[in-house]
């Protein structure tokens, strides 16, 4: 068994250790990610620019049609030729018609492309492509103009990073959506389609760039017309190198901001988890030394000076710590204080019983047991007293308070103790001729009628107080004598005065009558008759209702005591 004790208080000690010299608090860690977590929402976020690259292709295409209308305007009235028809036999009068001429169309064609870094094509009325601003035809034949992929540019970090972005940009935003262009001979576009049958048309494609990534293309036909005859289409083709740059520069911009952004909230973080976490560690790591240690070396660090939750909280524990040592202090004391009280008749119980076996006059026999029943009587007594006290504490812990009135709670017990002293101590004569028996001290109460003296409390507790007060007041008041509980309100608070017409406290001992088992009985009163917890459980309840409680001697006007006066003081509710 005694290894096994062992052996568990060496893993909780190991444990402590462990927790001690964690070297990342996970603490820091949840308050950085919160901060951090928020920050890359918000990045994200500005990162997906969707709408602005809406508004970019919007812009964009509007100015590429605005481009082809000129281009076509400039073809329908520069690249035409004029075709005069005869008369039909059937009767049809001759006339003239319109048709797009290729050898003036495609040095047209090819200056206004100069300008741009548009691709212009043109098609005729049946869909076949009379000029690209990307051919040029010779007399030597058809050279083809394509451009060629820029090459990477700079370190190999920053490629790194522009491949990374090249991978993302079709997740953000998606461009899985737009359709894909591909260019198929013999098949019309069908934007041109559109344009041939009189309306402008335009469409966003996806198209793989050089490297396999996503990129865009902006397509625009816009029909040629001479007098609003459709004379063929003009198709313009822009990429969105733009488009993609103008985001990529904004995207940038943006990481930029998070950078800064991310190192100022992580070094806040690591700020304010110091602020936090570490305080908090030094009060568990202080704790931890409080709970192993073997004495009163170690203590709670003392941060209520940062006036916040965490100052509090260090207060509070120095607090309880020292409540933690008032009430160890108190525990060691009562056993002593107990120990000692046991003893007392134990060493009388134990010399009266090695003497009874050697005393053979029946006399001094009687009175030696006699001497033990008072003895026994006195250890149950004041076993039952110890009992009492020490459950005391852990029932005001426990149960929840109730509304009191003190006026009608005097009242109750002053009535109760006339009762008894009128059933029990009546005055009997000896044989039934002799002189009465002194009349006991009577209780009387003074309360202010009709007003409520009501206090937070339990009352069974607090009848036990005042009990407790009335008969250390009957006890030293004489025969035929008064005992007075006097009531007052007191601002927000009840003052309750137990009076006697005792001999009054010993000078300087006011405080010292509420320490546990100290006696200081009337003269002539049997020894060991009571224990001397009475007023401790008086100091206790009082206690442990928010109140005070004082003894104090009444006197005279010639200076001489007339008794002594116990005040309670309870807040009302």
């Amino acid at each position: 068994m005694a290894s096994a004790t062992g052996t568990r208080n060496s893993a909780v000690s190991t444990l402590g250790r462990g927790r001690t010299r964690r070297r990342v608090s996970p603490l820091t860690l949840r308050i950085l990610a919160v901060n951090v977590l928020a920050l890359v929402l918000l990045m994200a976020g500005l990162l997906y620019l969707g709408r602005y690259q809406d508004r970019l292709i919007q812009a964009e295409t509007e100015a590429l049609e605005t481009e082809a209308r000129i281009f076509a305007s400039a073809l329908g009235e520069g690249a035409v030729n004029r075709i005069l028809t005869a008369p039909s036999p059937t009767g049809d009068e001759g006339g003239e018609r319109f048709e797009l001429a290729p050898e003036l169309a495609r040095p047209m064609i090819r200056r206004l492309a100069e300008a741009t870094a548009t691709r212009t094509r043109l098609y005729d009325i049946d869909g076949r492509m009379l000029s690209d601003s990307r051919v040029l035809v010779g007399s030597q034949g058809r050279i083809e103009i394509r451009e060629l992929p820029s090459p990477p540019a700079g370190d190999p970090l920053s490629r790194a990073i522009n491949d990374l972005y090249t991978r993302l940009i079709d997740v953000v935003p998606s461009r899985e959506g737009l359709p894909v262009y591909r260019e198929q001979p013999g098949e019309p576009n069908p934007d041109v389609e559109r344009a041939l049958g009189g309306e402008a048309a335009a469409t966003v494609w996806r198209v793989d760039g050089a490297g396999g990534d996503p990129e865009l293309l902006l397509t625009v036909a816009v029909p040629v017309q001479r007098y609003r005859e459709v004379l063929g289409a003009v198709l313009l083709t822009r990429g969105g190198g733009e488009i993609d740059r103008a985001i990529r520069s904004v995207r940038f911009d943006i990481l930029r901001v998070f950078a800064v952004a991310l190192l100022v909230t992580v070094a806040l973080s690591f700020y304010l988890a110091g602020t936090i976490a570490r305080p908090i560690r030094r009060l568990a790591q202080a704790a931890d030394r409080l709970r192993t240690s073997h004495g009163r070396h170690a203590e709670i660090p003392d941060l209520t000076r940062r006036g916040d939750e965490i100052g509090e909280l260090s207060g509070v524990l120095r607090e309880m710590t020292d409540a933690l040592w008032t009430r160890m202090d108190a525990i060691e004391r009562f056993a002593a204080d107990v120990a000692h009280e046991i003893k007392n008749p134990l060493t009388s119980l134990r010399s009266a019983v090695e003497t009874v076996g050697r005393v053979s006059d029946p006399r001094h026999r009687d009175r030696l047991m006699a001497i033990i029943a008072d003895d026994v009587q006195r250890l149950d007594r004041l076993i039952s007293d110890i009992s009492n006290a020490s459950r005391l504490d852990a029932e005001l812990s426990r149960a929840e308070p109730e509304p009191v009135d003190i006026g009608l709670l005097l009242t109750m017990l002053a009535e109760l103790r006339q009762t008894v002293a009128e059933t029990v101590d009546e005055p009997v004569s000896a044989g039934g001729t002799g002189e009465a028996a002194a009349a006991p001290p009577r209780v009387v109460v003074d309360v202010p009628a009709g007003e409520r003296l009501v206090v937070p409390g339990l009352e069974g507790r607090l009848t036990q107080l005042f009990q407790n007060l009335i008969d250390n007041a009957l006890s030293f008041s004489p025969p035929g004598g008064l005992v007075r509980l006097t009531a007052r309100r007191s601002g927000r608070s009840v003052t309750v005065v137990v009076s006697d017409q005792g001999p009054g406290i010993p000078e300087g001992k006011e405080e010292a009558i509420f320490d546990r088992f100290y006696t200081e009985r009337p003269a002539g009163e049997k020894f060991g008759t009571h224990s001397g917890l009475g007023l401790s459980i008086v100091k206790q309840i009082v206690g442990a209702h928010n109140g005070s409680v004082f003894a104090q001697n009444r006197k005279i006007s010639d200076g001489s005591i007339d008794g002594a006066d116990f005040v309670v003081t309870l807040p009302l509710l």
